[in-house]
């Protein structure tokens, strides 16, 4: 059992799950965390997802704290639950280490933890603490849909906008400047950049926004963890559908660009390809995208191509001066009004009407690691 966060109940951890804002599908924990089981009751179906974090792969320890590592956790685990259209309930944590750990970074790891779960209106539930090689961190989420159908990939449908909950493109900002300092680079860069770089160390995306998408009519949903480009790449497969994503309508956070022009890297590149920054996308049926979310395209049926939603048609209005997509050494000299007669068939993801192609985001077994974005 981790029993770090058993020692250390607070009066939220002997209520029922959430922060009060739950509905009748919400959850009571009858047993908590510090026996061998958790035991927990409620109605409904139970919404479940666990992510893994390995130390020199997904995190550093000179570069975040262990506060940030272990609430970093809660949230790429959490995400999944709010992509689903769920309301987070609680985690089951199993954390390895080496033995010689110090006890202070595990109690740091721990308080991050639980610090983000009840954030997310959530509760430690329990979980296991091991010896392993190296720091090796597991969250499992469990959450609850309110009486609601999931909303899963597969459900996009022709016609569909496609949108995000937020800018995309900081944590893979903030990541490259501290690889760059890391490579010589000036040392200020983590200070003028200071807030891409907190994009990465904790990403903290509005995971409120899950459920309200679903009560807006989403038909499909999942977080933006992998990579804007990936994650169309994987909604287009499930659905059947032609994905497209329109570069410059990508919302970017302050700064991004001023980042990139530093380091010499396209902003918009980190925008499409750049994982972890677990905002929300969402295929809307038209007029159904809720306030604050941003139209970045459109969901199309195989066969012509041509973009069709209004935000597709703003954006694509506002970019037709750029005779050349940002990407061609990539994904080849085309003009968007070339890309725009293309036909395709199911299953595929397209950025300014032309195939994804290289462009990809974070790959879970790729030799690069830290630098492949």
């Amino acid at each position: 059992m981790f029993t770090a966060a058993a020692h250390r109940r607070t009066p939220a951890d002997r209520t029922p799950l959430g922060d009060g804002t739950h509905d009748a599908a919400s959850r009571e924990v009858v047993i908590g965390s510090g026996d061998d089981a958790a035991v927990v009751a409620g109605d409904g179906a139970v919404v479940v997802s666990t992510d893994t974090a390995v130390d020199g792969r997904h995190f550093r320890f000179d570069w975040s704290t262990p506060e940030q590592i272990g609430a970093r956790a809660v949230v790429q685990s959490a995400a999944d639950i709010a992509a689903m259209g769920g309301v987070l309930d609680g985690v089951v944590v199993s954390l390895g280490c080496p033995p010689h750990t110090p006890v202070d970074r595990l109690l740091a790891l721990d308080e991050g933890i639980v610090e983000q779960t009840h954030r997310l209106g959530g509760r430690v539930l329990g979980g296991d603490l091991v010896s392993s090689p190296t720091v090796i961190l597991t969250v499992t989420s469990l959450g609850s849909l309110g009486g609601r159908a999931p909303v899963t990939l597969a459900g996009a449908r022709d016609g569909d906008v496609l949108a995000v909950s937020g800018p995309l493109g900081g944590a893979a900002a903030g990541l490259a400047v501290l690889c760059a300092v890391e490579d010589g680079a000036d040392p200020a860069l983590t200070e003028r950049f200071a807030d891409l770089v907190a994009d990465y160390r904790l990403p903290r995306p509005d995971l409120s926004q899950g459920p309200r998408a679903a009560e807006a009519g989403a038909h499909a949903m999942t977080d933006v963890s992998d990579g804007l480009v990936e994650e169309i790449i994987t909604m287009a497969g499930a659905s059947g559908l032609v994905v497209d994503v329109v570069s410059e309508a990508v919302p970017r956070p302050p700064l991004l660009d001023d980042a990139a022009r530093v380091l010499g890297v396209d902003p918009i590149r980190w925008a499409l390809t750049g994982g972890e920054d677990h905002q929300l996308l969402g295929a809307f049926p038209p007029g159904r995208v809720p306030d604050g979310w941003i139209e970045i395209g459109t969901c199309l049926k195989p066969g012509f191509m041509s973009p069709s939603s209004e935000a597709s048609r703003h954006a694509v209005s506002q970019t037709t001066h750029r005779a050349e997509l940002r990407f061609s050494e990539e994904i080849g000299h085309r003009t968007i009004d070339d890309a725009s007669k293309q036909t395709y068939g199911a299953g595929h993801a397209t950025v300014d009407g032309t195939p994804a192609g290289a462009l990809r985001g974070w790959q879970s077994f790729s030799e690069n690691g830290f630098r492949e974005i």
